[in-house]
């Protein structure tokens, strides 16, 4: 039997192993809608498109599957354009589904039509346009392969409306064989045994593990090898999880708002071993300070991040898994003592620890820092935590110390306001058992505010905690610093009450305005199990310490 283009894209998707897709509808996908009405995929509806693009990504970076999302053409298809930017930017898989007009009148400017194909190439793994619905489970099978492999990120199928009409019969693949994609998933071992003999040898090594250790699932491998050899752990704001943060051997963030021990760590390392890490600006600072008496190990499932921004002595192309797996099986042969071996590189990195610790006094007016902390003790680092951009995320990562890979949900490379509250619904979709906070500031929440409809709708119990103090936090801290305080356009001072705006979508409002009240205000959004908009109002022009600034070497840090 011969069945039509939208009913060939489901069933593609449920062979795909898709359970849920986020969107919203239009003219030019009325057909795939049609089908999804008696199709066993679940559809929530955002009530953004930006949103459904952050909802499918904040689903894949919780669960490690594809997201998948779904819009009409035109408008519908741009409006995705931020969210596929910041997938792309911190290698999340997501398969965009986007409506287009029919293939007759492409290119004529008809009603609702974008070239989203161009608009998204520069961030976009690979895109399609489909003009035959013969090809179009062809298609559908190469972008989830594409994906979800090798060093994932979003993929693009543009769907002109009369290919959704069209019948053919229904063929799945069940292999893809693409000449032109390959991906190098085993490691050298010529290139391991370099490393491992490099490794063996150093008397001041560190890891610095990036967001590519959370991709490959290769958290328990970096664990293992880290507390073998003893070697300390700084890690990436993508990377925070992949090594338990209340280990020993682990110092946190690196770089502009890294901390202390984590960056004089890195100036002071003779090996730094990089896994899944590219080497981002916020984190090397000056790049001749960077590092400077070390030599560098760079294990990276995509060969062109290796020598991008900082030359290296040994790449290693390969999957981060699969590398660790074998150096790993080396170790074993080893009977040294290498804690003993590490103890003056160990003492050295304990004093570094106790001389600046990420500290704030908590006084009359409650301070950000208190609120996260008291989250992450609530909670015992069992919630899945995403957030927005700015002073809220740079809190976020210092005083939430997260233990398990894929429970921080954060946009890294694009810094994208609004990202965090439609990520948490998608992670609450995918775990619904589980807690799912999103830390945020007054001015991003209000970037996807609308999802709150979304989260009533479909009794999501996401918990919001806005870190409010009435300013673009980051924005003016910069400005406080480096512009003599002219507070330039960051004042917010027309902002919604929270409280009343969550009732009025259907969720609860609490707030807090004195430091006692904290606690209780977590506890009892916390006990409700719907969602909740906790408005914490903090210390209007507290900022983030440690900083580096911008052109500076890491060591040279901004403590107070």
């Amino acid at each position: 039997m011969k069945k039509t283009g939208a009913q060939i894209l489901l069933e593609s998707l449920q062979l795909e192993g898709v359970d849920t897709i986020f969107g919203f509808p239009g003219g030019s996908v009325i057909g795939i809608y049609d089908a999804l009405f008696n199709s066993p995929i679940r559809h929530i509806l955002v009530r953004h498109e930006q949103a459904a693009v952050h909802a499918a990504d904040g689903y894949a970076r919780s669960s490690g599957r594809i997201g998948v999302c779904l819009v009409t053409s035109g408008p519908g298809a741009t409006n995705t354009v931020t969210g596929i930017a910041t997938a792309y930017m911190d290698s999340i898989p997501v398969v965009v589904l986007t409506g287009q007009v029919s293939t007759g009148l492409i290119g004529n400017d008809a009603f609702q039509e974008a070239d989203i194909m161009g608009i998204t190439r520069p961030c976009t793994k690979h895109s399609y346009l489909v003009k035959d619905v013969k090809e179009l489970a062809r298609t559908i099978k190469e972008a989830f392969y594409i994906a979800g492999t090798g060093r994932p990120g979003p993929v693009l199928v543009d769907l002109p409306k009369d290919v959704i009409a069209d019948s053919a019969e229904f063929n799945y693949p069940e292999s893809v064989n693409m000449q032109s994609y390959n991906p190098t998933y085993r490691g050298h071992r010529g290139q391991i045994q370099k490393a491992f003999k490099l490794i063996l040898k150093a008397n001041r090594p560190l890891i610095y593990a990036g967001g590519g250790v959370i991709s490959s699932n290769a958290s328990e491998e970096l664990t293992t090898f880290a507390r073998t050899l003893s070697i300390p752990v700084t890690a990436t704001l993508m990377g925070l999880g992949c090594f338990p943060g209340v280990d020993d051997l682990s110092l946190g963030m690196l770089g502009m708002h890294g901390t202390y021990r984590a960056n004089m760590a890195v100036t002071n390392c003779d090996l730094l071993i990089a896994i899944g890490a590219r080497f981002d600006d916020r984190v090397t600072g000056k790049i001749d300070g960077f590092a400077p008496n070390a030599k560098i190990i760079h294990i990276d499932i995509d060969p062109t991040s290796i020598s991008k921004n900082i030359r290296v002595h040994i790449p290693i192309v390969g999957d981060a898994k699969d590398v660790l797996k074998k150096i790993n099986k080396l170790i074993q042969e080893e009977k040294e003592d290498w804690k003993s071996i590490r103890r003056e590189w160990l003492d050295q990195i304990f004093q570094w620890k106790n001389t600046y610790l990420l500290a704030y006094e908590q006084k009359d007016v409650i301070k950000p820092q208190y609120v996260v902390e008291k989250i992450y003790e609530i909670t015992k680092g069992e919630a899945i935590i995403s957030t927005e951009v700015g002073q809220n995320q740079m809190w976020t990562a210092q005083y939430y110390h997260f233990t398990k890979p894929r429970t921080l949900l954060t946009s890294g490379g694009l810094g994208t306001m609004g990202y965090g509250f439609p990520a948490a619904i998608g992670a609450q979709i995918a775990f619904p058992e589980k807690t799912v906070i999103d830390i945020a500031g007054d001015g991003s929440i209000q970037m996807n505010i609308q999802e709150l409809a979304t989260v009533a709708q479909y009794n999501l119990p996401v918990k919001i905690a806005i870190l409010n103090n009435r300013y673009l936090g980051m924005v003016r801290q910069w400005q406080g610093l480096f512009h003599n305080k002219r507070y330039s356009h960051t004042s917010l001072e027309v902002s919604p009450d929270f409280v009343k705006l969550a009732e009025a979508y259907g969720a609860v409002g609490l707030r807090a305005t004195k430091p006692e009240e904290v606690v209780p205000t977590i506890e009892k959004a916390l006990s409700i199990s719907k969602a909740v908009i906790m408005d914490f109002v903090v210390e209007q022009e507290e900022d983030v310490y440690p900083m580096v600034p911008v052109g500076a070497p890491l060591k040279e840090m901004l403590l107070v």
